[in-house]
């Protein structure tokens, strides 16, 4: 599944996860700065752009460079140890390219969320009668906010774009090293299937449930500054009183509580659900194998394999029950959280409706991105049941290349012999 798309993928993921993880440390910690002593300006001071300047402010363009530094350090790194690798260009250079759309996309986000707030003060000063808004005023932010949406839509439709031809690389790359072991590979049951349609549903699943992941990672990255920064205009969360970043806190802890909980309320789905590929694989075989031969998919073996099927699913079904249960009862609540924990500060009229937009929007996209997980966890546990298929299909091309062709000779015999 990796190792025929990605250069030595243990250390290829290990390596980038550190890289990225020492690029983002070293950009908060002293990078950041350094824009200014190279060259690239200073950043204007007051509220950051709400139109298409935000992004090409001074700190913006030395990102740019920073950014294109790391990952040409990086990919250089990896063009050097693993030069013969068929899939470079798309697995190291096209996996940066997505990370970086992604992000960027993600600032798009960011600077909405900077519109919201002169757009919503602006609608509560001419609701409450204020005489120096005039309609230029809202034509103007209308303007400016299709400036932006234009962009997150053009930049979604190539990111996404861009994506599908990566994943489908992807899916070439497993079949064709699945099939370049064929002689070992067509005799293990359900090899076609595992070929085909496996790798098929993985390259599917990858091209969402991934870029959700990437997304979600970036928003954290973009959103959890612009969350700080919003914290100091709470002071005060109802039942606890006054704490530290009381937005960012309540945004981690209430994140985290519903990822623990979906997680230990779901632990034994992904379980289940490989179980469940496997008996309906075991009653497929048996009608396949009874169109070949009379003495094959007999009635008593059909119910019973049905039966089994029938078993797993109705266990499945239990299952989901309270899984749907905890997760409807926490997304529910969800809706109303950020609004509870800002009750003090709204009676107290210390913030305006801009803010309390800006607020919510920042809130809800890093719980959105630490819920992740809840959001995705039917998906995940789809994935991993294809992937503990694709693995045991792996184990067995291993054990065959392994074996004599003696060895290989009786197995086979061993197979005719029960069909």
């Amino acid at each position: 599944m990796f190792q025929s798309f990605f250069p030595s993928p243990k250390l290829f993921f290990s390596s980038a996860a550190i890289w990225a993880m020492a690029a983002v440390l070293a950009w908060y910690g002293f990078a950041d700065d350094l824009g200014e002593t190279l060259g690239f300006g200073v950043s204007p001071e007051g509220p950051p752009p709400i139109d298409l300047t935000y992004f090409v402010t001074p700190n913006f363009l030395w990102f740019y460079v920073y950014y294109a530094v790391c990952t040409g350090l990086f990919g250089g790194f990896w063009w050097v140890f693993s030069r013969n690798h068929r899939w470079h260009l798309w697995s190291v250079w096209g996996s940066s390219l997505i990370i970086f759309t992604t992000y960027f996309s993600v600032q798009v986000s960011v600077a909405i969320n900077n519109w919201r707030r002169p757009f919503g003060d602006t609608l509560q000063n001419a609701l409450e009668g204020d005489k120096g808004v005039v309609a230029s005023d809202f034509y103007t932010l209308m303007l400016m906010f299709a400036q932006i949406a234009g962009l997150s839509m053009a930049l979604f439709v190539l990111n996404r774009f861009f994506v599908s031809h990566y994943i489908f690389r992807w899916r070439t790359a497993m079949n064709d090293y699945y099939v370049a072991k064929w002689k070992n590979v067509r005799h293990i049951e359900g090899a076609s299937q595992r070929i085909q349609e496996d790798t098929m549903r993985f390259a599917s699943i990858m091209e969402g449930l991934g870029v959700s992941m990437i997304d979600a990672v970036m928003t954290l990255i973009a959103f959890l500054p612009v969350l700080f920064a919003l914290s100091s205009y709470v002071s005060t969360l109802p039942i606890v009183g006054e704490i530290p970043a009381p937005l960012f806190t309540a945004a981690i802890l209430w994140s985290l509580f519903g990822t623990v909980l979906l997680a230990v309320v779901g632990i034994r789905l992904p379980g289940l659900e490989f179980h469940n590929q496997r008996v309906e694989a075991a009653y497929r075989k048996e009608l396949v194998y009874g169109e070949d031969h009379e003495h094959r998919a007999q009635p008593i073996t059909l119910v019973e394999l049905f039966g089994n099927v029938r078993k797993n699913y109705f266990r499945l079904y239990f299952h989901y029950l309270y899984f749907n249960l905890a997760r409807g009862f926490y997304l529910q609540a969800d809706n109303m959280f950020t609004y509870f924990i800002l009750v003090p500060t709204i009676v107290a009229g210390t913030i305006t409706y801009g803010i309390v937009q800006q607020i919510l929007t920042a809130f809800g996209q890093v719980s959105n991105s630490f819920q992740y997980l809840v959001n995705s966890w039917s998906t995940i546990i789809e994935l991993l049941s294809i992937y503990k298929r694709l693995k045991g299909f792996e184990v067995s091309i291993a054990e065959r290349e392994s074996m004599s062709p003696q060895e290989v000779a009786r197995m086979l015999e061993e197979q005719e012999a029960r069909l």
